[in-house]
Parts: structure tokens; sequence; C-alpha cells
């Protein structure tokens, strides 16, 4: 886990994410807590639980940007999850344990990836060997050549000249001949779709699978891949993977729980209310603290982080259940986007959408420039059509500028003229008809 700040962290997030200052300094701290209480005496460590977080506000507004780029930030296990999807009518083969299976699967591939850093020089090395052998078989019964033979050693020069082939790329066209092992799923299996099931239920199935080799012809570098990657397996040892990702998971893994708000029963208590109702229930002692079974070993869920985010217009926080309430003592809310943070987000972001079409369309060898007043024309569009249809926040950006660069990307390979810049003009030109048009449905997502 990086050692950063809770200024450190908001920094960072102020590089990918505009205004909301009070949810970033929220969440800075929430996670310098965590690093805090690392570092606590053990029998005090075992009480301190984590602050669980509740962002409030519209949609896209960056409440789950937020979350994301603080897991990407830290280095923790992170999972979104609806809470909407466990009430789905007909619904079935999910249960609300599932998301922190999914956050445990997730910590497996961090750490796993870890894990491959550390070995991979040693499976390069043995890829190669084993790619020489392929190309270069060794000749039969060698052990029991005699002494005055030399072919061993005729053998091995001509190994060593197929290596320094095979590192300068001289190689590359010839083809070679692999046995890989598929599993392959039972009769009464076939056809279910396992990578719909619940990951335990997938991890059952893998292993009554029976396993079948398969020769491949493939070509040198394609063999070289694929040999690293066994090799890798082989080379990684995935109990200790498994282990580590679960102390991981529950120390520092942190689930996103979306639209929370549409999981509060209205004054019905019938159909799909009493179902929502189950699903808080059902919430309540994983936000509390339980353990979970997984295909990797038992989970407690007492010391991660969990994030809920909900828009809150028909419903409030204050309607959920009360001990629900209790774990989220932390609230935030966040603001709709301005016409002035509409600029900043054409502007300051590492990602910002400015910058992602110049380099899509410099791709092309076209030069896109964005004059000062075609941002704020940009910013003027999406506030007013947000304030006039439905408010979504920084995704109007999205629709906006595909409908604006429409014809310039269908047209950029047979440019002539390849500096483009878009000005205010351009930008109304494009755009006033559709932002008069009382149908405004093009605009929504």
């Amino acid at each position: 886990m990086r050692e950063l700040t809770p200024r450190e962290i908001v920094a960072e997030l102020d590089r990918h994410i505009v205004a909301q200052d009070e949810a970033k300094r929220a969440v800075a701290i929430a996670i310098r807590n965590r690093w805090r209480r690392q570092r606590l005496p053990e029998e005090m460590r075992l009480e301190v639980a984590p602050k669980n977080i509740l962002m409030i506000g519209p949609t896209g507004v960056g409440k789950t940007e937020i979350a994301r780029r603080l897991a990407k930030l830290t280095g923790a296990p992170f999972i979104k999850v609806e809470a909407t999807k466990y009430t789905e009518v007909g619904y079935y083969g999910r249960d609300v344990e599932s998301m922190v299976r999914e956050l445990v699967e997730n910590a497996i591939g961090l750490v796993r990836e870890q894990e491959r850093k550390q070995v991979e020089p040693e499976a390069q090395r043995r890829a190669e060997e084993r790619l020489l052998e392929l190309l270069v078989p060794p000749p039969p019964a060698l052990e029991n050549v005699p002494a005055e033979d030399n072919s061993a050693q005729r053998y091995e020069r001509t190994r060593e000249k197929m290596r320094a082939k095979l590192l300068a790329g001289e190689l590359n066209e010839n083809r070679v001949e692999l046995t890989l092992e598929q599993k392959q799923p039972p009769m009464m299996f076939t056809g279910m779709g396992l990578e719909q099931m619940d990951f335990d239920f997938q991890g059952m199935f893998e292993k009554i699978m029976p396993k079948h080799a398969v020769r491949r012809e493939m070509s040198v570098p394609e063999a070289r891949k694929v040999l690293f990657e066994q090799e890798c397996d082989a080379l990684i040892n995935q109990e200790k993977v498994n282990s580590a990702a679960i102390t991981l998971a529950e120390d520092l893994g942190i689930i996103f729980i979306d639209e929370l708000d549409k999981i509060v029963a209205s004054e019905q208590t019938h159909g799909a209310d009493v179902s929502r109702q189950g699903v808080q229930r059902d919430l309540l002692p994983i936000v509390e603290g339980t353990t979970v079974q997984t295909r990797y070993g038992y989970v407690k869920t007492d010391y991660m982080l969990f994030v809920a985010a909900g828009a809150f217009h028909r419903a409030k926080p204050s309607d959920l259940m009360p001990e629900l309430q209790g774990r989220f003592p932390i609230r935030v809310e966040l603001q709709d986007l301005t016409k002035a943070d509409f600029v900043r987000i054409l502007n300051e972001p590492k990602g910002a959408l400015t910058k992602q079409y110049q380099a899509m369309l410099g791709t092309e060898g076209v030069e896109l420039k964005f004059t000062a007043d075609a941002i704020d024309a940009l910013a003027t569009y999406a506030f007013q059509v947000n304030q006039t249809t439905q408010n979504i926040g920084a995704r109007r950006l999205y629709t906006i500028m595909e409908r604006m660069l429409e014809d310039l990307s269908f047209d950029a390979p047979e440019l002539t003229s390849k500096a483009v810049v878009i000005d205010a003009a351009y930008v109304r030109q494009r755009l006033d008809a559709l932002s008069q048009d009382e149908d405004l449905s093009k605009f929504i997502l």
C-alpha cells in the first residue's frame, strides 16, 4: 500500500476528477486511516474498524470515479456492484455475498501480477530453453554416447547458434508444434455458460473437468508466449497467492455499492419493496462484519472499506434501515456540475476528452486544436442540456463531443489538410440545430 498523505491523495484525485472537494477529503482520510491502522499494536488494531462512506449526489458527478481512482492509487482490491442487481425479478444464482467473492478474485489478480513480476526472468529463461528443444531436438540417447564421440559438442554448438538466431528474431517465421492441455466440460454441463456462474460454482466445475492434450502448430513468437505463460504458472505458488490475496482483501479491499437509494422501500410493503428491504437486511451483516466462504477459503469482511453511493432523489438516507445507516457514518454530498466545472473537465484532467480526441485523431496524422471559446461553447451546451433534460453530469460531454466530431472522425483518413482548429463557430454549426430541437432525446444516453 502506497504511503500517501491525505493531501497527496487529494492532489492525485485532482488530476483526474474536477471539483467535489468534500468527497475527496473524506475518502483521503479514510484511506490514510487504513494506513494508520496497519501500524497499531495488534490489540488496538482489532478494535479499529473502517469508517464507511456514503456519497450522495446525481449521476455523472464523480462518485464512482473517485472510488475507482482511489483503489488504483493505493493498489487495493476494488469492485463496483449495483445494489439493484440483487432485486431483479427472476435473477438467480447470485447473492449479496458474491460481492465479497468477486473482491477476492480481484485480489488474486493483483497478488498474482506481483508474483509474476518476480518470476518473469526465470520464466523467460525456461521458455527459451524449451523453445530451443523444439527447434533443435536433442539426438536420442545422447547421454549414452561414448566420450570420444563429439556429437554432444556438435549438438551444443548447433543449439547455441539457434539461440543467437532466436534472440535476433531470425526464426520468427519458423513454426513449431506444442502440446496444450485443455479442460473439457462434462457432457451434462455443456452449453451451460460457466462464465455466468458464481465463482464458487466455476471453481467446482473446473476441478471436475477432465483435461485432454491438443497438438497445435504455431509460429515461434506465438509459441514463446505460450511457453512463457506455462512457465509462469509453474513457478508461481498458487497457495501462497491465495493466502496473500485473502489477507489483502480483508485488510485493504474496497467495495463500491452503487444505487443504494434504489433499494429503499416505499410506503408499500409487498412485491418489489419487500425484496428491496430484504437486500438491505442481507447487506447489513456484510457491512457490519461477517465471514464469507469462498473457493479460496474463509474471508472476513470486518475491515473492508464500503463506499456506497446514490442520487437519493425520491428517497433519503434516513429511509434506509437504521442499522444500515449506522454503518455509513461518513456522508458527503456531491454537487451538480456547473458550467465552470465543465470547462475544467474539458481542460484539466490527465485524461480529458479533448486530449483523448487529439490523441485518437493524431493516429491519422490530424493535428486537432481546441480554442478557448470552443471549450466555453461546449461547456455551455453541456450545462444547458443537463438543465433542460435529464441531468447526467459529465457523461453529457461524451454525447456532445461525439456528435460534434462525427464528420471529422469519419473523414480523418482522407483529409488533405491535417491541421483542424475547433472554435466556437465550429461548435455552434454542429450543435445549434440539435440544442434548439424540442426533442432532445438524441442527447440522452
